[in-house]
């Protein structure tokens, strides 16, 4: 069956122009890039220029301001940034000696002022815990004895973290100005649910992206594009401030055509439209919506790579052949599900990760450990040679099918003992799969047991 995928080759053109929103673009380790437009009114020489908003991560010296057209020289003389925002805890340490009143509301619901002199404010930059002690009648108290009433924010405060600048033009006139920064506290991550009936190899793909905002800022009206690969980055991002376990609010958007193209050595995803991310939000997108994917069910004994017990593995290949893959996926997690046929409800059968993909790629999941399928491994023999130029081994797996319908067991054994073997004895055809392990494909009955050997030999020489 034609797949809908939602993934196609195009994007909107990753410089932000005049536009009314700010523009992202996230990446998978945690950090974004904010593009936004500043009207700017300035006369010739030096210029105080103050832009609030920005977020609380950000990387100060990562700011780019200029004329994205390119008509007009902007010099950023001084830069300082602020995050101290107005709070009452930080008003209460900017009044720590003075006396304020404090609003209180008594049982009967009326409203009175008592006066109190700050020792203490209790709020720390640090953002540590402390208790206030405020002196009211000559006696300590150490709480609040009510609501604070400042008489001004003072000159100094500010409401949100701040970025101000001394800029230097030639000459007098208004621009609609670039303001590029980095910023942590923004991520993304691609999931993907594979939905398939009982019996058969074939699977529904159902894609999302999933961003996520603990910048401390809201971006309203905004164009998100999301970059997939691993960029290189030298200074760790900051760790979000606030509670670290506070649950972020959830919303979903409607499917929607999300864009893909290569991006240097990367791949950048375009979200359809513009959208509102408030902050300690985690918004999410279908991206692929895929139906009639071959995806074979594997059962493959390796006991380097699964463990002790035979595993069940999904293999599909991301070829547009292949359902209308073909596009890169980026990394994610991969949730599978099995239709109950008695009742049609899915089921939850096991999940995993798979890495950034490319097209035309093999892709192979591992969803867990066969219940059904017995498997014993024993070394048999071992000797070397007297003049110890040689050495051979001897190795026996047993396999027992108790399912109701026949099974292809894939027995992956690896041959790491000297690069020079040869097999001298194996009890069924084996495939040399590389230089270093063989693979025998075994067929097995409802309810029978077959016993794989063979005999390795190793030469020194």
């Amino acid at each position: 069956m034609k797949t809908h995928l939602l993934l196609a080759a195009a994007l909107v053109a990753a410089s932000l122009s005049l536009a009314a929103g700010p523009a992202l673009t996230i990446y998978n380790q945690d950090f974004a890039v904010v593009r936004e437009t500043i009207p700017l009114e300035l006369q010739a020489g030096s210029n105080h220029f103050n832009f609030s908003g920005v977020t609380t991560q950000v990387e100060p010296d990562s700011v780019v301001l200029r004329d994205a057209a390119g008509k007009v020289t902007l010099r950023i003389l001084e830069q300082s940034y602020r995050a101290d925002a107005a709070s009452q805890g930080l008003l209460l340490a900017m009044n720590e000696g003075k006396q304020l009143e404090f609003l209180v509301t008594d049982q009967d619901k009326k409203e009175h002022t008592v006066k109190g002199r700050v020792i203490r404010s209790g709020h720390r930059a640090d953002g540590a815990a402390s208790t206030p002690i405020v002196e009211v009648d000559g006696k300590l108290r150490f709480s609040l004895p009510g609501q604070p009433i400042f008489p001004s924010l003072g000159d100094d405060a500010i409401l949100q973290p701040t970025l101000s600048w001394q800029l230097l033009v030639e000459k007098t006139g208004k621009l609609d100005a670039e303001l590029g920064y980095i910023t942590g506290g923004m991520s993304w991550q691609a999931a993907y649910n594979f939905i398939a009936p009982e019996k058969g190899d074939q699977v529904d793909i159902v894609g999302w992206v999933t961003v996520s905002n603990r910048t401390g800022k809201t971006f309203t009206d905004a164009s998100i594009k999301l970059m997939a690969g691993d960029v290189n980055r030298i200074q760790p991002v900051p760790p979000p401030s606030g509670d670290p376990f506070a649950a972020p609010v959830m919303r979903t958007m409607a499917a929607a055509e999300v864009t893909e193209k290569a991006f240097d050595e990367f791949h950048l995803y375009s979200l359809p439209r513009n959208v509102t991310l408030y902050d300690q939000e985690t918004k999410q997108v279908e991206f692929l919506r895929a139906s009639g994917v071959t995806a074979p069910q594997l059962y493959i004994f390796d006991q380097q790579k699964y463990g002790e017990k035979v595993a069940t593995v999904r293999e599909f290949k991301n070829t547009k052949e292949n359902g209308g893959l073909g596009l890169p996926l980026p990394k994610g997690r991969t949730r599978f599900y099995r239709q109950d046929s008695a009742d049609g409800r899915l089921e939850f059968v096991g999940e995993n990760t798979i890495d950034h993909t490319a097209k035309n790629e093999k892709v192979r999941i591992y969803t867990g450990d066969v219940f059904d399928i017995a498997v014993e491994r024993k070394a048999t023999d071992s000797q070397m040679s007297n003049r110890n130029d040689f050495r051979e081994e001897a190795f026996e797996v047993t396999l027992r099918n108790r399912k109701a319908d026949s099974v292809e067991v894939r027995v992956v054994e690896h041959l790491h003992r000297w690069p020079n073997w040869k097999l001298v004895q194996q009890s069924d055809p084996s495939e040399k799969t590389d230089a270093h392990t063989i693979e025998f494909r075994v067929q097995l009955q409802p309810d029978e047991e077959k016993k794989i050997t063979y005999h390795v030999r190793y030469d020194w020489k």
